[in-house]
């Protein structure tokens, strides 16, 4: 006897199907990834635009380079959200990098961290496309060398599935971007002067202070504790894990001194008012 079949549970049941014998694939799983990076950017932009048309008057009112680089930025908050929560979890709650497990900590990897520097990988490759079609609209130099240097280590960790936790420390100062994106919106959107100018301002003081000095700095120290790890690590990935850090950091720093110059600025100026 014949049953009736259900056409919701055979798509349901052919998606399940492809998720888990394509998409998850150990040989699809890296190019998934990307792929999904590159669509999260896609949709993460479109919805900006969306959004910023519907509940912002003065978005019409913008220049068509400066609605791009509007939703560029909402591309990369989107990125951001996901890649900091996802090294946190990773790094600090996962238990894939613990001291309590055998093993190196420099050679430990899963899919659901590869996924996610896949993601990342797919991220850096769309932001740099953008930068160098609007080049220099977008960003300069500091911006191209800044994502190059990126997706490399990124690349490199997700093909060799080494160094990711030097890998993941490094991105987690990716919780930095949503505060300075929010300060570009506000000062595009006339806001200058509110007082949610001078509170993101702040808070973007101490989030880049944690996270782009304090961490850097712990980054290093952790390296050279467990540099007997790191040893054993390609040649490559090795030269990766020193240079690229520090290279990173004295950008950190230097940006970091251009936003105590502006954080001053702006309390003066309240200051005197």
């Amino acid at each position: 006897m014949d049953f009736p079949v259900d056409p919701i549970m055979m798509y349901k049941y052919k998606a399940e199907v492809l998720l888990k014998e394509y998409l998850l694939a150990d040989s699809y799983v890296l190019y998934t990834a990307v792929l999904g990076g590159i669509l999260m950017c896609k949709l993460s932009y479109d919805i900006t635009h969306m959004i910023s048309s519907i509940y912002f008057k003065g978005y019409a009112s913008l220049t068509k380079m400066r609605k791009i680089e509007w939703n560029n930025r909402g591309m990369s908050t989107a990125h951001a959200i996901f890649i900091t929560i996802m090294s946190v979890y990773l790094v600090f709650l996962s238990g894939l990098f613990c001291d309590q497990l055998d093993g190196p900590v420099t050679f430990r990897s899963s899919h659901l961290s590869n996924f996610t520097l896949g993601v990342s990988v797919g991220y850096f490759i769309a932001d740099l496309a953008m930068i160098f079609w609007f080049y220099p609209s977008l960003g300069g130099m500091e911006y191209v060398f800044h994502h190059m240097l990126s997706l490399v280590c990124a690349v490199y960790a997700m093909l060799s599935g080494e160094g990711q936790l030097y890998t993941y420390m490094v991105l987690i100062s990716e919780t930095t971007t949503p505060g300075i994106n929010l300060r570009w919106f506000l000062d595009v959107a006339g806001r200058k002067n509110s007082k949610a100018y001078l509170i993101n301002g702040i808070a973007m003081f101490v989030t880049w202070l944690v996270a782009r000095i304090i961490l850097f700095i712990y980054l290093f120290y952790y390296i050279f504790m467990n540099y007997d790890q790191v040893k054993q690590m390609d040649t490559f990935a090795c030269l990766l894990i020193s240079v690229a850090p520090t290279i990173l950091f004295i950008m950190n720093v230097m940006w970091f001194s251009k936003i105590l110059r502006g954080l001053k600025k702006t309390l003066a100026k309240r200051h005197v008012d």
